[in-house]
């Protein structure tokens, strides 16, 4: 490979015009007797399309193949035409390796973390605990709505610069809200906090499957699935430990020597070209700015009228409830109207935000919606339940984070289950159905909590019946993105499931705030003025053990409203599983057996065409 060629491919993509020359190079260097037994391939992994000499003779593991960090088997050899690159030295990947992870883990972690520590930081800015949420809903929103974006990004600039990019974002951001002197700053900065971790997440999923050597693939879902993981259970531990004892703006101020240590571990331990996979590098033009704004303004006004009908004490009717509501429908219907005319008029030329090509298929969409909605009730419990033990049983932040351990530890074992369950035969569907009965199962009962000053054990062990059904569901419907999408768009369709999982929750904690400002009002003809914020953010404490006993019992109803939302909801994810049925369902390796098979059937018919000119792709 010649000097000029591998500068430009030493970020993880090149320029499309180098394609044919180095290609022409490569085969020319060939001798005589390779001639006949290499093949050009073509490969796509979401956006990404890989360009090598591959010979016949290469050692390469063919019963295996990594797409988007869920291990696929494969035909033979020669009808998959596996990609080859030189392999990365173990230490050197176990670096770059725990670099990725803990990026990961970080932009995951800070999207709990906050949970167990939103009632001291109402306490410290004076605010109710019905307009805190917006601490969190600022992360989520944007997180959600940037992660597709950013890997299209990486696309343009290539993938060390953009994660050097969202790490550079997440960590100023971070140590920003940290220095928060007001609630506002402190929501600004976690939205742009989130538009890094967004990055740090999306472009973690890529990395993963293009440097891993083959032998190790089979190893990525479980790391990837153990990270999530654990920061979901660490998270609100954390958050609690470090409000306890040091101040909840450690929370944030945690991200700066952590990730900028990681990010010059990452710095340092990328490759050379030479262990790069050849990507290619899209333009500027072919990213979808258009419909990631119209992604991002549905996904922002369509949670605002729920988040700020509680903060604000609103009726359903008013126009602010209307207003953005209507917008953000709006928004929506125009953003699969502008995939639409992508996909009639620029397909090959523009990385649609959403491909439409998913939702074609019915049980794809079923089970996306499915996720949706049990995202809703998963992340309203992960911030209700510290909310509920700190104020209607007196706990203190660490304790409310302790509390969480049965939901988020049983959430773990569910993901563990959930792979074991369709490990051999394709049982999705059954799958996709329990977890929501589970989760319905364990909202349910949880409706029989009281108002009692101790915690209820019973409560305890209702949350682990609704951490495990939604774990079951989260690696189903990864499973379900696996293999009922186009080899060409399985990344994005591991970000979607991930982006509707996410979006639901959202919705959940902004319904959660709804429910909680019109509860609320009720104090107002006990509490003088002032004394429902107060009481709802750590202020002076009220008089009376009547005003007290007033307080816990409000938050009660509230906390017992929000189950019964849950069920409902939930019972909406049933019926939407009901979708994800097929009657004649193959087992996982016969489906990838046979797209296998198809798309080296594509490849073969692609490599016959010539190269094409610089701003087009190859077909």
């Amino acid at each position: 490979m010649d000097d000029t060629h591998s500068e430009k491919q030493e970020d993880g993509c090149h320029d499309r015009t180098s394609d044919s020359d180095a290609l022409a190079n490569n085969q020319h260097q060939q001798p005589p007797h390779h001639s006949e037994e290499t093949s050009q391939d073509l490969t796509n992994a979401g956006d990404d399309t890989k360009t090598v000499q591959t010979p016949k003779h290469s050692n390469i593991n063919s019963s295996s193949v990594q797409i988007g960090g869920v291990l696929e088997p494969t035909t033979s050899q020669s009808d998959t035409h596996e990609l080859v690159s030189p392999k990365l030295p173990a230490v050197r990947f176990l670096i770059l390796g725990a670099s990725l992870g803990l990026g990961l883990f970080l932009a995951m972690l800070d999207s709990s973390i906050v949970a167990t520590s939103l009632f001291t930081i109402a306490a410290e800015f004076r605010s109710g605990a019905d307009n805190i949420n917006w601490v969190a809903l600022a992360y989520t929103l944007t997180f959600l709505s940037c992660a597709v974006l950013f890997a299209r990004i990486s696309d343009v600039v290539g993938r060390r610069a953009a994660f050097l990019a969202a790490y550079a974002i997440f960590i100023v951001f971070s140590l920003a809200c940290g220095f928060a002197q007001s609630l506002q700053q402190l929501i600004a900065c976690r939205a742009l906090q989130g538009v890094g971790g967004s990055g740090l997440y999306s472009i973690t999923m890529i990395v993963f499957p293009e440097l891993t050597p083959d032998e190790q693939k089979k190893f990525i879902a479980g790391i990837v699935g153990i990270v999530v993981a654990a920061a979901g259970v660490l998270g609100p531990v954390l958050g609690g430990v470090l409000t306890e004892y040091a101040s909840w703006r450690w929370v944030f101020w945690l991200n700066g020597p952590v990730g900028g240590a990681s990010a010059l571990i990452f710095y340092f331990a990328w490759p050379s070209a030479e262990y790069l996979p050849h990507i290619e590098r899209r333009a500027w033009r072919e990213v979808d700015f258009f419909g990631s704004f119209l992604l991002i303004a549905a996904a922002v006004l369509l949670v605002f009228p729920f988040q700020n009908s509680g903060s604000e004490g609103g009726r359903w009717s008013d126009a602010v409830f209307l207003a953005p509501l209507l917008l953000g429908l709006f928004s929506l219907l125009s953003l699969f109207t502008w995939q639409y005319y992508i996909e009639r008029r620029w397909k090959g030329r523009m990385a649609a935000a959403i491909p439409l090509v998913l939702l074609r298929n019915h049980v794809f969409t079923a089970a996306t919606l499915s996720t949706m909605l049990t995202g809703f009730p998963y992340l309203l419990c992960v911030y209700v339940f510290p909310l509920r033990f700190q104020i209607v049983n007196g706990k203190s932040a660490l304790d409310a984070g302790l509390m969480m351990l049965p939901m988020l530890a049983a959430t773990a074992l569910g993901s563990l289950a959930g792979g074991m369950i369709n490990e051999k035969k394709n049982r999705l569907f059954e799958t996709i159905l329990l977890s929501c009965v589970m989760m319905i199962i364990g909202c349910g009962l949880e409706t029989m909590a009281s108002s009692e000053f101790a915690v209820e054990p019973k409560v305890l062990g209702f949350m682990a019946f609704i951490g495990f059904g939604f774990g079951i569901s989260a690696s189903a419907s990864t499973m379900i993105a696996a293999i009922e999408s186009p080899i060409r768009e399985h990344a994005s369709a591991q970000g979607l499931i991930a982006q509707v999982r996410i979006f639901g929750g959202s919705i959940g904690i902004a319904a959660s705030s709804a429910i909680l400002g019109v509860k609320t009002q009720k104090l107002a003809s006990i509490l003088p003025p002032g004394g429902v914020a107060r009481a709802t953010s750590g202020g002076p404490s009220p008089t009376t053990q009547e005003q007290w006993e007033a307080i816990r019992s409000i938050y009660t109803d509230a906390f017992r409203e929000d189950m019964i939302v849950c069920c409902a909801v939930l019972a909406g994810g049933i019926v939407c599983a009901l979708g994800v049925y097929r009657r004649n369902r193959k087992s996982m390796a016969e489906v990838f057996r046979d797209r296998y098979i198809e798309e080296a059937k594509r490849r073969r018919e692609s490599s016959a065409k010539p190269p094409v000119v610089r701003g087009e792709e190859r077909v």
